[in-house]
């Protein structure tokens, strides 16, 4: 399915704005980019295998938070980073 990587995670990718990656739910999603992309998967996911609170993915536009939710070779799939600043 295709995933759309935020800009600060592209140096993960070759500065690739959409790559593929498989699974059947979003952690087995995330572990094949980290396969493919070694490190990505820390960015997003904490040491306790929970979505850091600054990451944000959206399944088919729609924002979710559980890692076990089913994912398809059909769905978008969007990973979003919150910038912030002073």
């Amino acid at each position: 399915m295709k995933v759309s990587i935020p800009t600060p995670l592209r140096s993960y990718t070759g500065n690739e704005k959409w790559v593929e990656a498989d699974g059947a739910t979003l952690a087995e999603l995330l572990a094949d980019l980290d396969r493919q992309f070694p490190g990505m998967r820390f960015r997003v996911v904490d040491e306790q295998a929970r979505l850091r609170t600054h990451m944000k993915i959206f399944v088919n536009q729609e924002n979710v938070r559980d890692l076990t939710t089913p994912v398809t070779g059909a769905d978008e799939v969007t990973i979003m980073q919150a910038l912030s600043g002073g």
